[in-house]
């Protein structure tokens, strides 16, 4: 008794040959784009761009919120009593 009628491929062959063909293709692609850019890769610098040198003091920056009204007097003195290192009353 015969389990299969011939010796052509079923559904499932079919299948594993399409699976195969584009896991090959992708892995070509990957191939190629990787080998792309390790070889441009290196003639490039890649850097966290830098920031310009921060100038004004934390008063400054501290009086400048009061002059907008971000904060009141009194949170004004307190912070630039702590800014100075002197004990806030």
């Amino acid at each position: 008794m015969m389990f299969w009628s011939d010796h052509d491929m079923s559904g499932w062959g079919y299948a594993g040959m399409v699976i195969g063909m584009v896991l090959f293709w992708a892995l070509i692609i990957v191939a190629i784009v990787a080998l792309i850019r390790s070889s441009t890769g290196s003639a490039q610098t890649r850097s966290i761009p830098q920031l310009p040198p921060y100038t004004e003091s934390p008063e400054q920056v501290l009086a400048a919120r009061f002059a907008r009204g971000e904060i009141d007097e009194a949170e004004y003195q307190h912070r630039l009593a702590v800014l100075r290192g002197a004990t806030p009353r």
